[in-house]
């Protein structure tokens, strides 16, 4: 489980319409709209546009709700950013929007990316490697905090309610 609190195990269907009401309806009332708007500022303003994961604060470094809170001078420090509740309390907004944005920040984009590799000797001998030299792995993406930056600040821009609209 994640610090979000989201789970792959979802037996109750109802329960997850609601949750996922819940989420919609933080992100489009009054407290949630002021929130993303604060946020994008805050995003904005950061000199190093590079954001962790895990964590509301890693040594300067920030995830998207620590971003406002260095904004605001709050001492995240006392806070267990596992705990969703309390840091939705300390930002003022819901628990279902504090989920929803940590979870975005820590597993919505990944921190690795796939390359080609050419393997060199002999392969194996039966389908599907038969006679291939080439194959993908997995490796740690060193841009990953700035393309995570990137994607946080998309996904705010995109829930920010236009004109009239709440």
């Amino acid at each position: 489980m994640s610090r979000s609190g989201y789970t792959d195990e979802c037996d109750d269907n109802w329960g997850l319409i609601r949750w996922r009401g819940a989420v919609n309806s933080s992100i489009k009332g009054k407290r949630g709209q002021a929130m993303l708007r604060e946020i994008a500022a805050a995003m904005d303003a950061m000199p190093d546009k590079e954001l962790v994961t895990n964590n509301l604060q890693v040594d300067g470094s920030f995830c998207t709700l620590g971003v406002v809170g260095a904004a605001r001078g709050i001492d995240m420090s006392k806070v267990d950013s596992e705990d969703r509740e309390a840091v939705a309390k300390m930002f003022g907004i819901s628990e279902a929007l504090a989920a929803e944005i940590m979870h975005e920040n820590d597993e919505s984009y990944d921190d690795s990316k796939f390359v080609e590799v050419e393997i060199c000797g002999p392969v194996r001998p039966f389908w599907p490697y038969f006679g291939k030299h080439k194959s993908f792995v997995r490796v740690p993406d060193q841009h990953a905090a700035e393309k995570r930056w990137r994607y946080m600040r998309e996904w705010v821009r995109n829930h920010i309610a236009t004109g009239g609209q709440q």
